[in-house]
C-alpha cells in the first residue's frame, strides 16, 4: 500500500479526516449493511448485548460495560478496534498523534507552520490505536493527564512556564484512539473527577497551565457492580457523562456455556487428536457453573466466571491424559469419576458466603459436582420415586438386589479401559437398567451410561457412594447403615 508521506501528497490524495465517533460511526453502518460479524468469538449477546454497544456507538457515546467477573467485557472492549479505518496519518514525531489536517498541540502547529506541504507523515494502524490502562488505587492524575516534567525542564533549559516541559498522560497520547479504563470502581474520587473535563468538552488541563488539548477519543469503561459497595463506586457526575450503560449477563443456557468453554479452553494438539469428551460429559461441566450460580454457598454478588468451566474442562481432559500415561493408552474418553479430577479447578473461582467458608472449599466444591449429577440424572432418567412405585416391573430391581447381597465396586481414576469396562460389567442388571431407557446404546457410549446410572442413583440416595482418594465405591445404602450399627454396638 502506498501511503502518502508528506501532508502535500495526503491533500492530493483526497483524504478527509473525521472524529473516531463519527469512523466508528460511519464503519459500523457498512458492517450493518453488508452483515459481518465484528464480534467474532463472543458468543451468547447476539441479542441483547452487542445491539446496545451498536447502538451506543451509532449513537457517539462512550460506555461503561457494567458485569460480574468473566462476562467477556475486555474482550468486547479490544474487538472495537475492528470498527476503526485501517490506517490513519498523523504528524511523525507527534506524542498526541496530531491529524496532519487539523494539528491540537504546539508542536503540530508549529512543524506545519516550519515546512508546510511538507511536513513528513507517519500512518498508524488500527491495532495501535487501543490503549488500555487497569484502575488500580494508586493511579494518579498525573498518570492519566500529565504533569509538569522538572527532568525535562533541566535537560532542555527551559522555563516552567514553557508548554514543552509538560509531560504527557496516558490520555492524552492516547488521542485518536480508544480508551478503555478497566475496572473503572477502583479510581479514587478525585481521579475520577479529573475525567470530567474529557468526557464533557473533550480537552485536558494540567496543572496552573491555560492549555486546552481538545481530545478526539472513544472512551471505555468496564466495572463489576459488586465493587460499587465492595471497594468503590463510581461517582454519580461521572456516571452522568458516560453516554451508555450496558449491561453483560452469562449465558443464558446450557449450550451457550459449552459453545463458550469449548471455544476457550486451551488444549494441545495432542489432547483434542487423542481425548473425547463426550456431551453429556461437557453437559455436567457447564451445570457446574449453573449450580454455583444459585448455590447457597456462593456469593452471587461475586459472581461465577466463565474461567470456571474453561479451567475444569481444562483439568477434565488433564484428568484423562494421565490415566492414558499411567495406562500406556493411546486414546482416552471422559468419565463421569474423571469429574473428580476438576475439584481443583473449581476451588478458588468461587467466593463464598460464611456458610460456604464453613463448610469449606473443598467440600463445596464436591458438592456442585454432586448437584450437578442429580439434576442431569432427573433430566436423564426416569424419576426414581416413580419406578419404586412399579414394585417388581422396576428395571431398577435386579441391580439394587445385586448391591443388597453385600457386593460394592471400586471405580478409580487410573483404571485402564478394560478394567473400568469389567468393574462396571460385573454388576447384574446394571446394563439392562440402562438399555431399557437408551436401547441403542452400544460400546463406550453404553459403558459411560452405566457410570453415570451409577452416580446418578447414589445422589438420590439409592446407593452408597463413598469417597476413595483414587475414585468411588458404590454399595448398598441400607446395609451400610446396618453395618455401621453393628460396629458400633461390638458386633
Amino acid at each position: 500500500m502506498n501511503l502518502p508521506k508528506t501532508l502535500g501528497e495526503l491533500k492530493k490524495s483526497g483524504y478527509k479526516s473525521k472524529p473516531i465517533q463519527q469512523e466508528m460511526r460511519d464503519n459500523l453502518i457498512t458492517a450493518i449493511q453488508t452483515k459481518q460479524n465484528l464480534f467474532e468469538g463472543i458468543i451468547g449477546y447476539d441479542d441483547t448485548v452487542i445491539p446496545d454497544i451498536e447502538r451506543a456507538i451509532l449513537s457517539g457515546h462512550n460506555m461503561n460495560l457494567l458485569g460480574l467477573r468473566g462476562q467477556a467485557k475486555t474482550r468486547i472492549a479490544r474487538q472495537l478496534t475492528g470498527l476503526l479505518d485501517e490506517y490513519i496519518p498523523v504528524i511523525e514525531g507527534s506524542e498526541l498523534n496530531d491529524d496532519p489536517l487539523a494539528p491540537i498541540t504546539q508542536y503540530g502547529k508549529e512543524i506545519l507552520a516550519d515546512h508546510g506541504d511538507k511536513t513528513s507523515v507517519s500512518w498508524l494502524h488500527r491495532s495501535e490505536r487501543y490503549v488500555e490502562k487497569l484502575a488500580t488505587p494508586d493511579v494518579s492524575v498525573a498518570d492519566l493527564i500529565g504533569d509538569i516534567d522538572p527532568i525535562k525542564a533541566a535537560n532542555l533549559k527551559l522555563s516552567y512556564s514553557d508548554y514543552r516541559v509538560i509531560h504527557y498522560g496516558i490520555i492524552p497520547r492516547s488521542n485518536r484512539c480508544i480508551f478503555v479504563i478497566n475496572e473503572l470502581p477502583d479510581l479514587q474520587a478525585r481521579i475520577q473527577v479529573a475525567l470530567f473535563n474529557i468526557l464533557q468538552e473533550g480537552d485536558v488541563q494540567i496543572r496552573g497551565y491555560q492549555l486546552r488539548i481538545p481530545l478526539d477519543m472513544k472512551f471505555v469503561f468496564t466495572a463489576n457492580p459488586e465493587d460499587y459497595t465492595n471497594r468503590g463506586s463510581i461517582i454519580t457526575p461521572l456516571k452522568d457523562r458516560i453516554g451508555s450503560q450496558i449491561l453483560t449477563h452469562y449465558p443464558t443456557d446450557i449450550n451457550i456455556g459449552k459453545k463458550i468453554t469449548a471455544q476457550e479452553a486451551k488444549l494441545s494438539p495432542e489432547q483434542r487428536a487423542t481425548i473425547e469428551v463426550p456431551d453429556k460429559i461437557a453437559t455436567l461441566i457447564e451445570r457446574l457453573a449453573f449450580m454455583a450460580r444459585n448455590s447457597e454457598f456462593v456469593d452471587a454478588k461475586s459472581g461465577v466466571s466463565a474461567r470456571l468451566t474453561i479451567s475444569s474442562y481444562e483439568a477434565l481432559v488433564s484428568t484423562i491424559e494421565r490415566r492414558m500415561l499411567i495406562n500406556g493408552e493411546k486414546k482416552g474418553m471422559a468419565r463421569i469419576s474423571d469429574l473428580q479430577g476438576v475439584l481443583p479447578a473449581i476451588n478458588g473461582k468461587v467466593e463464598l458466603v460464611y456458610e460456604g467458608e464453613q463448610e469449606g472449599a473443598g467440600a463445596v466444591a464436591q458438592h456442585l459436582v454432586s448437584s450437578a449429577i442429580k439434576e442431569e440424572y432427573i433430566l436423564s432418567y426416569p424419576n426414581p420415586k416413580m419406578l419404586k412405585k412399579q414394585g417388581d416391573k422396576n428395571p431398577m430391581q435386579p441391580l439394587s438386589e445385586w448391591f443388597s447381597q453385600g457386593n460394592h465396586i471400586d471405580i478409580l481414576l487410573t483404571d485402564s479401559q478394560k478394567d473400568y469396562e469389567k468393574s462396571l460389567k460385573k454388576v447384574e442388571g446394571l446394563e439392562n437398567f440402562v438399555k431399557s431407557i437408551y436401547p441403542k446404546l452400544s460400546g463406550k457410549d453404553l459403558l459411560l451410561e452405566m457410570e453415570f446410572a451409577l452416580y446418578g442413583m447414589a445422589e438420590h440416595s439409592l446407593l452408597l457412594r463413598n469417597h476413595l482418594v483414587k475414585g468411588a465405591q458404590f454399595k448398598d445404602l441400607v446395609g451400610s447403615i446396618f453395618s455401621e450399627e453393628d460396629f458400633f454396638k461390638g458386633n
